[in-house]
């Protein structure tokens, strides 16, 4: 039986096509606001990093309504490292819209999305968005996107999909490229269309599958799923149980649901087959649980999410420094925040360690647990990370590491010193062709290959390279690759930096800090161009005598210090460093901060090798 009311449909794109200001327009053009009412841009990015990055995280839903039909619309993150969110989310939705810039047209991320969707033999609608860029590009894109169809082995249906042409900003869309929009209604047109109606027996067995999960401190954790067939009501006793599983059934009772009306949730008494539904009662309920019935116990297959490629310790902060900044800082709170993420997040593995106070984290990419220690800081946590490390595998007795397909946009000048910096990171050239005046380069390299490259790329393309990554698969191990070519210049002595100290230490390298900053021995206070680490005495005060006065310390130049964001700090840190974090503070740090003891230690593991 099928659902003539009702669309599911998610948005996929790579990151910063914009997805999100699309659904900005479809929730205006449908009339879910006022007229005279404050709208916030991006308003499905409700979270505050969302906010600040300009990208999507977390995977969100919302609802329109066009000619009595309600459309469901899940809007799915763009990044790759977030990809566990998209996976998952494919599972709620019927068809999908495929939204492509009109000036860079698929890219790595488009591709994964894209890929997934095809397997689940979704429906297709293209979206050529951006149409009113002055670089766009719009008859080589549409050949871009059939090419990609084609590659992905997509069937007669799915390379027959229409193709709109649209601007997300300007809130319009059109059926042909020469043809200016007015409004959305030629995409609402064709998601009635085009995208099939929900199918599902109202009268059957209930049958939920959990795709999502959120939290709240009042009724505790909330399931977020299509209902597959039957129809759930509120109070009704049900029967949580697990495909990978199957001896695993635990009863619970549904105690609220929630369907999905605007950007709010409204509580219903009742939901049927092919609703996007949120219930809450059930306390251990699962991303890939099934709900169903007592009586009918058949759970439902769920997406394979793929493993995590990185790896990090997270552990308790024991520097001099450690317990002034942070709200929670012991390793059970630790602990409790790292298994509480598993919750909600499919794609991220938490592991006890030999000791107490350490966890080894593992994640689909350097972003994804950057944005978990983000968010932790945040919310008030101080602990200390490694520098991120791949996770290599055996496969037929082979030693094999993951490997990444990068797409490079680069202005034809700097070419040659990105080529030379992949070559270096024993990356391998795939395919090269112009875009105007500026040159596309694609490499397949180790992942390894691209921690800390990221500011290399910018400095060698003076800062106007664009730079995307997509995880492409294992493979044999490539040798050894310099994690970076420069030293660290680390404090010699606890105390407070003034300036005579640092305009001493200037000369040996770039400061991370300025005058009147707290440091500790074996802090990282800046970087060397040697490749040896240097010790520096920033606290270093001039003497005072009858013919040195200390007022002119202020004629001292201090060149600006570089301030290190979350990122480029982890793309910092060496094997024998640590990250410190707290909610004021990032410092880099020596694992062993005592000069002496530091010396012995390479010392000696250099007489090792």
């Amino acid at each position: 039986m099928s659902r003539a009311d009702l669309r599911n449909i998610a948005i996929i794109a790579h990151v910063d096509h914009g997805k999100t200001t699309l659904v900005d327009q479809m929730l205006k053009q449908s009339g879910i606001f006022r007229e005279n009412q404050q709208m916030q841009d991006r308003v499905m990015d409700s979270n505050d990093l969302e906010r600040e990055r300009g990208i999507t995280i977390l995977a969100k839903n919302a609802s329109t309504e066009y000619q009595g039909v309600k459309i469901n619309i899940v809007d799915t993150p763009g990044h790759a490292d977030f990809g566990g969110e998209v996976e998952r989310v494919l599972k709620m939705v019927n068809g999908v819209l495929l939204l492509v810039d009109a000036a860079e047209g698929p890219m790595p991320q488009t591709r994964f999305v894209l890929q997934k969707a095809l397997e689940l033999n979704h429906r297709i609608i293209v979206l050529i968005n951006k149409i009113d860029r002055p670089d766009a590009r719009i008859k080589e894109v549409i050949d871009e996107v059939l090419e990609l169809l084609l590659d992905l082995g997509a069937n007669d249906e799915q390379l027959d999909s229409p193709f709109l042409f649209c601007s997300g900003r300007a809130g319009t869309a059109s059926y042909k490229m020469e043809e200016e929009g007015t409004d959305l209604k030629p995409l609402f047109e064709t998601i009635l269309d085009y995208i099939p109606e929900p199918q599902g027996d109202p009268y059957a067995p209930l049958a939920i599958l959990v795709s999502s999960l959120d939290y709240s401190e009042y009724v505790g954790r909330i399931g977020i799923g299509r209902i597959e067939q039957g129809t759930i009501k509120q109070n009704q006793e049900v029967v949580i149980c697990d495909f990978h599983k199957p001896d695993i059934a635990e009863r619970a009772k549904i105690t609220a649901i929630y369907q999905f009306d605007g950007l709010k949730r409204t509580a219903v008494q009742e939901a049927k087959a092919g609703d996007i539904v949120a219930f809450s009662g059930i306390e251990n309920v699962n991303i890939g649980n099934t709900v169903c019935q007592p009586e009918f116990v058949q759970p439902l297959s769920f997406v394979k999410i793929s493993d995590p490629t990185v790896e990090m310790i997270f552990s308790v902060n024991d520097s001099p420094f450690a317990g002034r900044e942070g709200k929670f800082v012991t390793s059970r709170q630790l602990r409790e925040r790292l298994f509480r993420e598993l919750l909600k997040d499919v794609s991220l593995q938490v592991e006890e360690t030999d000791s107490t106070d350490s966890f080894r984290v593992l994640g689909r990419g350097e972003m994804h647990l950057s944005i978990l220690i983000e968010t932790m800081r945040r919310e008030g946590y101080e602990f200390q990370v490694s520098p991120p490390r791949v996770l290599f595998k055996t496969i037929e007795g082979q030693k094999q590491e993951p490997l990444d397909r990068v797409l490079l946009d680069v202005p034809e000048e700097y070419t040659g010193s990105v080529m030379e910096s992949m070559g270096t990171r024993k990356g391998e050239l795939q395919t090269m062709y112009p875009l105007g005046e500026r040159m596309r380069l694609e490499f397949i390299i180790p992942s390894r290959g691209l921690f800390g490259y990221r500011n290399e790329f910018l400095t060698n393309t003076r800062g106007e390279g664009i730079l995307n990554t997509l995880f492409e698969g294992y493979g044999p191990y490539r040798g050894d690759i310099p994690r970076r070519n420069y030293g660290s210049l680390i404090a010699f002595e606890t105390g407070e930096a003034v300036p005579y100290g640092l305009y001493n230490a200037q000369e040996r390298g770039t400061l991370f800090l300025g005058p009147n900053t707290e440091v500790y021995t074996g802090m990282v206070v800046g970087y060397s161009p040697k490749s040896d680490d240097i010790a520096v005495n920033v606290c270093k005060r001039k003497h005072l005598t009858n013919t040195r006065a200390s007022g002119s310390d202020e004629a001292l130049r201090l060149t600006p210090p570089q301030i290190l964001s979350l990122e480029e700090a982890l793309d910092f840190l060496n094997e024998d460093e640590l990250l410190e974090v707290t909610p004021k503070s990032l410092r880099i740090r020596k694992r062993i901060l005592d000069h002496a003891k530091r010396m012995r230690s390479l010392k000696n593991s250099r007489t090792d090798e």
